[in-house]
């Protein structure tokens, strides 16, 4: 009988308390995969990477302006930098 009880507490409380908060757990994440993104999410995206785009773009014309009109710009903060550490 010792045997049995041995087996059958585990399962109980196996079957009453885990499974179920497994089950759930399990497909509700899974729910949460499969939804993606909404239209409006979609969209929000998009928009997000445009905006993106045109702030690569301006900030490639200012470095070029910035090449032409002040060569070493790039160099500045390290240049400054060296400045600083020198006594």
């Amino acid at each position: 009988m010792s045997l049995l009880m041995f087996f059958f507490v585990p399962a109980v409380v196996f079957l009453a308390l885990v499974a179920p908060v497994w089950l759930l757990l399990h497909y509700w994440t899974k729910n949460r995969l499969n939804k993606g993104l909404s239209d409006e999410e979609c969209q929000a995206l998009d928009q997000a990477l445009q905006q993106v785009e045109k702030l690569e773009q301006r900030i490639k014309t200012l470095e070029t302006i910035l090449d032409v009109q002040h060569p070493n710009w790039r160099h500045y903060e390290e240049d400054y930098q060296q400045r600083r550490e020198r006594p």
